[in-house]
């Protein structure tokens, strides 16, 4: 039985849809914080489980009797470690005998502002003992989808990130990564360092928004200072703007460039171009 976390989320909820290509429903848990959001997975005889990460007695329940857990790492930025010990926490008491755990690129050296929270976990899951695979996910082509409406809508967009490049891949390609650990062999102990095949600029990303919509887009670069200032203008948080600051800041040196072979490896084909996703997004595709 394998059980994913998350299991309506975006990430989530692609790789339950995975494994019902792969296996028949009633080895497929859905985990989920709230139940009757995953009313069509329960339809389709997959067993939906409530597992909220703020509350360990629910993820013991919900663990109970899987052979593999995916860990999809919690979306509440500065309250992962927490969360993320509780998931392990139940799945030794579980007796979980395989943990998958969603990363981030390099998350034990790296300076990308994301990782610390990422080492502790990965950190907590060698302590545990439990047999695991990381999965070390790099930057979502989807990260950018607000982007990319912004600019098809207006012709450009603003950022602080250089020249630096970004080896993103399709959200849908790490979910298919995720469904060959989870259903294949071989996997237990390995870290893989997810990415794209190539690594795009700002710049290019602008190029593909004008080639989507067939109208010339340009990618303005701005000091970090000025960043953060429009983006406070257009309303969003200071800390918001900052971390958004913080990370093109990591993209200009280069923390998100590294392309590896595991990704394609794992999903057996190449990983979905930038330019696919923005037609998508843009809605010409």
């Amino acid at each position: 039985m394998i059980v994913v976390t998350g299991a309506t989320g975006h990430l989530g909820k692609l790789v339950v849809e995975g494994l019902l290509e792969k296996l028949p429903a009633d080895q497929v848990v859905a985990a989920v914080r709230t139940p009757e959001k995953a009313a069509g997975l329960a339809e389709r005889g997959v067993e939906v489980r409530r597992a909220d990460y703020t509350d360990p007695e629910s993820l013991v329940t919900a663990f109970k009797g899987a052979d593999k857990v995916l860990l999809v790492s919690s979306s509440e930025v500065g309250k992962r470690v927490e969360q993320h010990e509780a998931v392990i926490e139940a799945a030794k008491q579980a007796g979980v005998g395989h943990l998958v755990y969603t990363s981030a690129p390099r998350a034990t050296t790296s300076a990308l502002v994301l990782a610390p929270e990422h080492k502790a976990t990965e950190e907590l899951i060698e302590a545990s003992g439990l047999t695991a695979t990381i999965l070390r996910n790099n930057w979502y082509h989807e990260n950018y989808a607000d982007t990319i409406k912004q600019a098809a809508e207006t012709g450009s967009f603003v950022g602080s990130a250089g020249d630096g490049r970004v080896a993103g891949a399709a959200r849908a390609d790490y979910a298919a990564a995720a469904v060959a650990v989870l259903t294949g062999e071989g996997h237990e102990g390995k870290v893989y360092e997810l990415a794209g095949d190539t690594a795009y600029s700002y710049a290019d990303l602008a190029a593909e928004v004008g080639k989507a919509t067939g109208r010339e887009t340009r990618y303005v670069d701005l000091p970090a200072d000025e960043h953060a200032k429009a983006l406070t203008e257009a309303g969003l948080p200071e800390p918001v703007a900052g971390f958004l600051v913080a990370l093109d800041a990591n993209t200009r040196d280069g923390l998100l460039a590294e392309t590896t072979a595991d990704l394609r490896t794992l999903i057996g084909r190449p990983a979905t171009p930038i330019g696919v996703t923005v037609a998508e997004v843009a809605g010409t595709r």
